[in-house]
């Protein structure tokens, strides 16, 4: 078992409550079937926290997490909803000092999570995908003790696709960045179109005018898709495009 999973196992022994962080803008993409299992399993309460809530609408959002309870909406870059997480937590562990963890995909948002709820930059955060390294205590205030861990994927999962697509792999470290902005076009085009100013309905043509537009052009001048489907990889997993 690699060492990181050693680690998740520890931290879920250790708490009562795990808050499972998930994307906004892919909330069910970015849901851990396998974690959620194993806490259901070992009777732990679950909550669920969806973060990056500013990147979509609100609307859309409350229809997609209609399922998931107790759920949080929060914007650990706005401080949105940390002040009514707190009180979730507290609710959930009826007023007693409780050890909370945080667990999710790489890259999803725990440690930006975690420096929000503590109001420091206690977390270490990088935009680059699994920064975080073993399991770190953070102490939120008197009540409430975090247990941050390494982001995970499910043990069979390989789907390169998707995770580009949510971030879970750097947009500098996927091996073939047009095959996974093609499918990002196909679910995200309208946003997509809007941000770049490209109006296209077929996604390689797109992205080839988006790769025209932002001169990513090969040495013979014809579109560079890599290198513009990187851009914008980039630009999606840094919350740029919402």
């Amino acid at each position: 078992m690699p060492s990181f999973w050693r680690h998740v196992n520890k931290v879920l022994k250790e708490a009562s409550i795990v808050i499972e962080v998930l994307d906004a803008r892919s909330i069910e993409d970015t849901r851990h079937i396998e974690i959620e299992n194993k806490i259901e399993g070992m009777g732990k309460k679950i909550l669920y926290v969806i973060t990056k809530c500013d990147l979509v609408n609100l609307r859309d959002l409350k229809k997609g997490m209609k399922h998931l309870k107790p759920a949080v909406f929060i914007s650990s870059k706005e401080k949105h909803g940390t002040t009514i997480l707190k009180k979730k937590i507290l609710e959930l562990s009826k007023g007693e000092s409780v050890t909370v963890a945080v667990v999710g995909y790489p890259n999803v948002g725990k440690s930006s999570l975690i420096n929000a709820l503590s109001g420091r930059g206690a977390a270490r955060t990088s935009s680059e995908s699994g920064y975080t390294k073993g399991m770190q205590k953070i102490k939120v205030d008197n009540k409430i003790m975090v247990l941050d861990t390494p982001g995970v994927y499910p043990h069979r999962e390989k789907d390169m696709v998707k995770h580009g697509k949510i971030g879970a792999i750097d947009y500098s470290k996927i091996k073939d960045p047009e095959l996974v902005v093609l499918k990002l076009i196909e679910e995200k085009k309208n946003l997509i179109m809007k941000y770049y100013e490209v109006f296209e309905q077929d996604p390689e043509l797109l992205l080839e005018k988006i790769a025209i537009k932002k001169k990513r052009l090969s040495k013979g001048g014809g579109p560079d898709l890599e290198s513009a489907s990187r851009l914008i990889l980039k630009d999606w997993q840094t919350g740029k495009i919402k």
